[in-house]
């Protein structure tokens, strides 16, 4: 059997296959008025497609836990009960077709309040719907971009419950997968990296002090996430710096460390805190660091990074580097990358009955 359509189970979740969808912001929510962060057609017929195409687990895009924790005006929020609601048609939906949904909890930090990507993706401020970003440190992200607000402790405490409510609601909503954000330069991935992280109170300095905040994110939201249903961190495995940066050494210690606060899968990304950085992307330039960590720990792992190929993504699994794979822009390309890749590889995957006619 094709060891990438072989069901895995976390917890009491059982996934049906290992072709999996990560989180892609779709810029696409209303900015303002009672659909702010709301779902809408647009997200439910994204989401859908990929779950009709046979995607064994799709992870819902990056959805602010507050109005501030958004990266865009135009991105998903579940900070109140409207967005619960609207989240469940998709998640009823994704359940109707055999795939496992999945939500990304996040809060963009400094690089919060952009313009959508295909408009330049500048900083935007009051006058377009946008606000004063936070930080761990007074320290803006790239020339153009503003000076975020150094977050007090309260304010910190605030955030962490912000989390769990999200959790709360994620739950409410019908997902069985909660993902923490925890890279790409957003918050969480600010307090862990040095380049980012300039505090000098129990947040920063030690490797101890800056890992502080991501861990009391994950108790607080492992807290009020079921036991039975699995929790996911997404991290930077590098800053891709070679001084005073997060390391690949870095995220195999912590690794452990969420493994002992309840996160069940790692998913391994790379990149997105330092602007100047130089990142050689190629095809699966990112899997060597999800293959460290499951070689060095014992916490399952997620691969992702310019994996397009069948072949490509089936040695991942097979030869132990990942025990799933992300698929991206290749998703957005092929809606039924999986149910194609079953066909090639002679694996098993949900095909609708109303598309039996093309398998």
């Amino acid at each position: 059997m094709s060891a990438l359509f072989e069901p895995y189970t976390l917890r009491d979740v059982t996934i049906p296959n290992r072709v999996w969808m990560p989180p892609m912001c779709q810029y696409s929510a209303a900015p303002e008025g009672p659909d702010m962060g709301v779902p809408n057609d647009w997200h439910f017929a994204h989401y859908a497609a990929r779950a009709a195409g046979g995607t064994g687990l799709i992870i819902v895009e990056a959805t602010g836990v507050s109005p501030e924790g958004r990266i865009s005006p135009y991105d998903l929020g579940i900070w109140n009960d409207t967005q619960v609601e609207a989240f469940r048609r998709i998640t009823r939906f994704l359940a109707s077709q055999g795939t496992v949904a999945g939500i990304q909890l996040a809060h963009a930090g400094r690089k919060a309040s952009t313009d959508q990507p295909w408009k330049g993706g500048a900083p935007v401020g009051s006058d377009a719907h946008g606000w004063q970003p936070v930080a761990p440190s007074p320290v803006a992200f790239a020339d153009g971009h503003p000076v975020p607000t150094e977050l007090t402790v309260a304010e910190l405490q605030e955030i962490v419950g912000q989390f769990a409510d999200a959790a709360r609601r994620a739950l409410a909503a019908g997902f069985e997968v909660a993902e923490v954000h925890g890279a790409h330069g957003y918050l969480i991935n600010e307090f862990l990296s040095p380049y980012s992280n300039h505090r000098t109170d129990e947040y920063g300095g030690s490797y101890e002090n800056r890992t502080r905040f991501a861990l009391q994110v994950v108790d607080a939201v492992r807290e009020v996430w079921p036991d039975d249903k699995p929790l996911f961190f997404r991290i930077s495995a590098t800053d891709w710096l070679e001084e005073n940066g997060w390391t690949a050494d870095d995220t195999v210690r912590f690794a452990a460390d969420l493994q002992a606060h309840g996160i069940d899968l790692l998913d391994v990304s790379t990149g997105g805190n330092a602007a100047r950085a130089r990142i050689p992307v190629g095809p699966g330039y990112q899997v060597p660091f999800a293959a460290r960590v499951k070689a060095e720990t014992s916490l399952p792992v997620a691969a992702v990074g310019l994996i397009t190929d069948v072949e490509q993504a089936e040695k991942i699994i097979a030869n132990g580097e990942a025990d799933a794979v992300l698929l991206g822009r290749e998703l957005l390309r092929s809606p039924s990358w999986a149910r194609h890749a079953a066909r090639e590889l002679g694996g098993d995957v949900h095909v609708p009955d109303q598309y039996h006619r093309s398998v």
